[in-house]
């Protein structure tokens, strides 16, 4: 019982604060249609009820998935089955990401189905799957992160030169909707058990950050190999209106029947590969797999609740809200609603709570939870502003953004401590959590359908780039903080 109000709190600190601005931003200056808002409330409760089911069922079925199969692989002893399992498991854990589907499911619905949703889920999780293998053989073989993290954000660079702004936007958004609350505690868990293959026994902190980073770049660059293998430059997008107009009830039940097939689809292989593990190799008792197979009923039924209370009302409010405001004469208040629903989104995410916690017991206390909680709430409320800004002036582009930040963010890696450099790169995806994939994603999206000479597809998208973007240069400038603090300590004593 403690275990579900633990994890109840957490979702309610996530998810209330963007239901109390909706209902000012009602009352005040974005009057929303009364059905609409009523499906936003019964879509925040399914998400509140949902997000803790799910978190849950995390926590008791997919998670000791995890550590098993990296036990078991790591007694083999033999690289080539850490990346063919590194494969397959990265494919078809991104592939249940609830994260990922909702951008997948905006990407399909934005383009009127030419991009179809099972097509960014599947070409988004096999990149995803690629990367994996090649971070846990970083594990194992102790390749240096921040050498490996230049490498790939360099095939990026190059690639984004051939990419079209569409695919740009979706491709950085992608990786930061990947690494969410399912694949994330999977990828960790897993790489605490390959870790054990490492020849040597001693256990570094580092060794516990990166691999996420690692494997989120298969998002990115899978997405730029798709945009310039099929040359698709004229694809264009808009927000659909139907949703506006459909009965409340009707939403519900639609949006049901197909999540639950799609969520069915999703899990069905984990729970195959669990099983043929468990015959083979785990031999858990009885009671152990009960456990685990009640834990993944639990992460079912919560996904299901959680998707549909996004699809059928939850992001309806976010492009509505963000239609209005941009609609109003000054502009400011669009950019300025931004910066609070990127601070609030930030400060109600439960694994930036885990993240700073993290930070501070690594460091033993020498860094503050505090100062890392400032660092990043201001960081992003900024970039969810700057986004804005771009959706406002047209000839703004998205790389001129991200060029910029990556390139000081990958500079910043030779300079900082190397713990924090996995730390900050982990981090982009722990700050774009399920509110900025949802909601936020949505509100900037409504937001370029009312700004004229914006697109949807160009501008509409990017927002979740920009808010994974910004903990990769705060948190290593606060890293770079640290490292000049205690050489000046040092030198004093």
């Amino acid at each position: 019982m403690n275990v579900i109000i633990s994890k109840l709190k957490e979702v309610l600190y996530s998810v209330l604060p963007i239901t109390v601005i909706v209902l000012i931003l009602h009352f005040t200056i974005s009057p929303i249609d009364t059905a609409l808002l009523i499906r936003f409330l019964i879509g925040a409760v399914l998400i509140i009820f949902g997000l803790t089911v799910f978190l849950i069922g995390v926590d008791i079925g997919i998670t000791p998935i995890g550590n098993l199969l990296g036990s078991t692989i790591a007694k083999t002893n033999k690289i080539w089955i850490v990346i063919i399992f590194g494969i397959i498991l990265g494919f078809f854990i991104s592939v249940a990401e609830p994260d990922l589907h909702i951008l997948a499911e905006q990407v399909s619905s934005v383009t009127s189905g030419l991009i179809s949703k099972w097509s960014i889920v599947g070409i988004v999780s096999a990149g995803i799957s690629i990367m994996l293998s090649v971070g846990l053989m970083k594990i194992v073989y102790n390749f240096p992160l921040y050498k490996l993290l230049t490498i790939f954000y360099g095939i990026i660079l190059a690639l984004s030169i051939f990419t079209t702004p569409e695919f740009l936007a979706i491709s950085f958004d992608a990786s930061g909707a990947t690494t969410g609350a399912l694949t994330v505690p999977f990828i960790l868990s897993l790489a605490i058990g390959v870790s054990k293959l490492k020849k040597d026994s001693k256990s570094s902190e580092k060794d516990s950050f990166g691999l996420v980073s690692i494997a989120s770049t298969g998002a990115i660059i899978s997405i730029m190999v798709m945009s310039i293998l099929s040359k698709a430059d004229n694809v264009t997008g808009n927000l659909s209106q139907e949703t506006m107009t459909t009965s409340i009830l009707y939403s519900f039940l639609h949006e049901f029947s197909n999540v639950a097939v799609e969520v069915s689809l999703a899990l069905f292989p984990i729970i195959l590969i669990f099983i043929i593990f468990q015959k083979a190799s785990f031999k858990l008792s009885n009671r152990a797999v009960r456990k685990i197979l009640f834990g993944i009923l639990f992460t079912f039924l919560g996904l299901v609740m959680f998707l549909v209370g996004v699809n059928a009302g939850f992001m309806d409010v976010g492009s509505t809200i963000g239609y209005n405001i941009a609609s109003l004469d000054n502009k400011a208040y669009v950019i300025i609603i931004g910066f609070i629903l990127g601070v609030v989104t930030i400060l109600a995410e439960p694994a930036v709570y885990v993240l700073t916690h993290q930070i501070e017991n690594v460091t033993s206390g020498y860094v503050s939870r505090k100062a890392v909680m400032i660092t990043l709430t201001i960081g992003v409320g900024v970039a969810v502003a700057l986004s804005i800004v771009r959706i406002l002036i047209p000839e703004l582009q998205l790389w001129q953004y991200l060029l910029p930040g990556y390139v000081i963010s990958i500079a910043l890696m030779y300079f900082v401590p190397k713990l924090f450099v996995g730390i900050a790169f982990d981090s982009g995806g722990v700050a774009s959590g399920p509110m900025t994939a949802t909601f936020i994603l949505a509100y900037a999206q409504g937001a370029a359908e009312a700004t004229e000479g914006a697109s949807v597809l160009v501008d509409g998208f990017g927002i979740i780039s920009m808010v994974a973007m910004t903990p990769l240069i705060a948190l290593q400038l606060l890293g770079l903080f640290y490292k000049v603090k205690t050489k000046k300590e040092y030198r004093e004593v």
